[in-house]
């Protein structure tokens, strides 16, 4: 009987300083909105004929408490119903609403006392939202129930999951990807201050181990491994793909959750997350059941489609929506005030940073990181048994403004205070969490491969086919002599004389035939990766037929100085690495020295296993290397790129508490992105026992839709 008293009694203090809290709440907002009235010449709180300050302050105090529950019970509704609008609109359209939410709340108020014309509406109400929110927040501060109640407002949580559910001793693990930042990077990061809290862990004992990847060093190629434990058939960011006709691009949604399908076919099992997981601002699910911002469930249409449940999560409290869309619009000037300050300067490299980019960057480095990491939060307060989550905001800003200097070094300081806040919360959760950082490739800085010879690899190959290309690529140097060595080579196949057997003519037959029937290569770039393709032979080209159909293409490439090797096929070696100085080496016999040397160790595993895959291009191009500066030339408008060999791109890291076992053993070296979801998975199992993968087929009507062909033309390049 006591202990039932004593709970009641319990409940009542906390009901009674609950209530307390939204009192303070309404008052510093009653405050507020009588200051700004007082400010604001277009904001008022009165009747025409005046109104005593008793009156004006009760005026005050109903608007400010109309606009607290419409903030409460209406702003919810008209998230849900914005679902399905682009979040970068979205972002935007947050100041209207809720400044439409407070002309609605002073036109509640009785004899028309309330009134704002429609800008200053949109000042008061983001203001009133700031406020309420840093008021609630104080005040929770100092009381762990009513924190921890905050904090599962603030991710879109009511309560957690029944205590049953969430085994307290049990740890849970989250992964939180940095998406780009390299070993290096990291290291340097830690050195000069900029990263604090992963400093902390770092002298606490956590493990700092650099991991190579796959010739592909890009998100979907490592992310894919890591998360579905196979990337086999991912050569590039993006590529063509013969037997079906697609243009294969890991961001989009339906290449995303095909290259998903193909990986748990594959693998036999759903992925790292199926077992109580939870997939953050990924490419691919993981398995997991919980998902927001995950771009292969982008491409499902239905109720089964959650992934932009994490967008109402985190805007459904006007507070958060405010505070996002203030800092995205200061980020959108911090790039304009910074790629203005790098033109002034001259600062190269340098590539374009108008247009819409400064709304992508501010999406990437605000939107996204908030709705990620509130999700996060969310996750840990629910007691998770695994989350994944991707925070892509130094990789976006590397591409523009390079790896290395003070426009990457702010994104490196906010990223550290984000980790910070996931470590916080996780204090409060029901459960133990052990955190592993992790990244999914590095960044190569370099001069675009246009910026350093005028043209781009789509012109060279052009121009080394004999096509027509525009006269700025006849006018350079590589431009002009690929023309005449094409034009050169292709005289003397047509021309070579007769030999007493004959043979010559039905040489000069076949050159003749594949002359006359125009070839349009396609032409791609992921990073300083290069592939082309030509749709029009359903096989793998051999060196041999690519000879004859262009006689100089191949030697054009393999001899550009901005060219590191090319990989072909032939049907006398199986497949061949070209280089300069004539360097011609079978990849059977590839090692890390000759024409590789340079990409240094692995190169020639990973050179051969992409070989092997079905859908490699007819050519690969890999960029050159200078392993003094570091620099790669990317085929793409990036100064700071991935996706090929060379440098610091391909050399992530993982940080993991010592509580975890070591990721490889002494002196061994950890190769490879499904190797990383190897070591990943004997973590899980460590700190949770066995994971059971959970089979999760597409229904027919999903399988049908992907595996719907493309039926557009094929886009020769694309940005990222």
């Amino acid at each position: 009987m006591s202990d039932g008293r004593w709970g009641g009694a319990e409940r009542w203090r906390s009901a009674g300083r609950a209530l307390g809290r939204v009192i303070v709440v309404w008052a510093v907002s009653t405050l507020t909105m009588l200051a700004l009235a007082g400010l604001l010449p277009d904001f008022e709180l009165q009747s025409a004929d005046g109104d005593s300050f008793t009156r004006t302050a009760l005026t005050a105090a109903a608007a400010a408490g109309a606009f607290g529950l419409l903030g409460a019970l209406v702003w919810p509704a008209i998230v849900r119903a914005l679902l399905l609008v682009p979040a970068l609109v979205l972002g935007v359209l947050v100041f209207f609403l809720n400044g439409s939410m407070l002309l609605v709340a002073l036109w509640l108020i009785p004899d028309g006392r309330g009134t704002a014309n429609p800008e200053t509406a949109v000042v008061v109400a983001a203001v009133m939202s700031a406020v309420a929110s840093a008021t609630s927040t104080g005040l929770a501060v100092r009381d762990d129930d009513a924190y921890r109640r905050r904090l599962y407002r603030l991710t879109g949580r009511t309560r957690p999951r029944a205590v049953e559910d969430v085994p307290g001793e049990v740890p849970g693990t989250v992964f939180l990807q940095l998406d780009g930042v390299g070993h290096r990077v990291l290291r340097e990061a830690v050195a000069d201050g900029l990263m604090p809290t992963v400093a902390s862990w770092i002298a606490a004992g956590h493990r700092l181990t650099p991991w190579r990847t796959d010739w592909s060093s890009q998100t979907g190629a490592s992310q894919l491994g890591i998360l579905h434990g196979s990337n086999e058939d991912v050569p590039a960011f993006r590529w063509y793909e013969k037997d079906t006709g697609r243009l294969m691009v890991s961001n989009r949604p339906a290449s995303a959750v095909e290259l998903q399908r193909r990986a748990v076919a594959r693998t036999g099992d759903g992925g790292l997350l199926t077992v109580d997981g939870a997939s953050r601002g990924n490419l691919f699910s993981g398995g997991a059941d919980q998902l927001a911002l995950v771009l292969s469930m982008a491409a499902r249409r239905g109720p089964r489609n959650r992934s932009r449940a994490g967008y109402f999560a985190y805007f459904s409290d006007p507070a958060n929506a405010v505070r996002t869309a203030g800092s995205l619009l200061a980020e959108c000037g911090r790039e304009v005030f910074q790629s203005t300050r790098a033109r002034l300067r001259r600062e190269t490299p340098r590539v374009s940073r108008g247009g819409t980019y400064p709304f992508v960057r501010a999406f990437a480095t605000v939107v996204e990181r908030d709705v990620v990491v509130s999700a996060v939060m969310g996750d840990m307060l629910a007691g998770r048994t695994a989350v994944y989550a991707d925070l892509v905001a130094y990789d976006e800003v590397a591409h523009h403004s390079g790896p290395h200097g003070r426009d990457t070094d702010q994104v490196l300081r906010r990223l550290d205070r984000s980790i910070a806040l996931i470590a916080t919360v996780a204090e409060h959760a029901p459960r133990p969490y052990r955190i592993v950082l992790l990244s999914d490739h590095g960044q190569s800085p370099g001069e675009t491969f246009e910026g350093a010879y005028g043209l781009t690899l789509k012109d060279l190959v052009r121009a080394g086919c004999g096509l027509p290309v525009p006269r700025r690529v006849r006018r350079t140097r590589s431009g002009s002599e690929a023309r005449d060595a094409a034009r050169d080579a292709l005289r003397l196949a047509l021309h070579r004389p007769l030999d007493e057997s004959g043979a010559a003519g039905g040489a000069r037959e076949t050159a003749k035939e594949l002359s006359a029937r125009p070839s349009e290569p396609v032409v791609l770039a992921s990073g300083n990766l290069g592939l082309v393709s030509f749709p029009d032979v359903p096989h793998r080209m051999t060196r041999e037929e690519i000879d004859l159909r262009h006689p100089a293409l191949l030697r054009t490439l393999a001899h550009h100085p901005g060219v590191g090797f090319v990989l072909v096929a032939s049907a006398e070696h199986g497949s061949v690495v070209l280089a300069r100085d004539g360097a011609e080496v079978p990849v059977a016999d590839l090692d890390d020295a000759g024409p590789l040397a340079a990409f240094g160790p692995g190169a020639a595993r990973a050179v051969r296993r992409t070989d092997g895959f079905p859908h490699v291009a007819d050519i690969m191009v890999n960029s050159m290397y200078d392993p003094a500066t570091g620099t790669v030339h990317a085929f793409e408008e990036q100064i700071g790129s991935h996706g090929g060999l060379g440098g610091e791109q391909s050399r992530p890291f993982l940080l993991s508490p010592p509580e975890l076992s070591p990721p490889v053993g002494a002196g061994e070296e950890l190769v490879g992105a499904e190797q990383v979801h190897r070591v990943l998975r004997r973590w899980l199992r460590e700190c949770s026992g066995p994971q059971v993968p959970l089979a999760a087929p597409p229904t027919a009507e999903e399988d049908a839709a992907l595996h719907r062909p493309v039926d557009r033309p094929v886009a020769q390049d694309e940005k990222r």
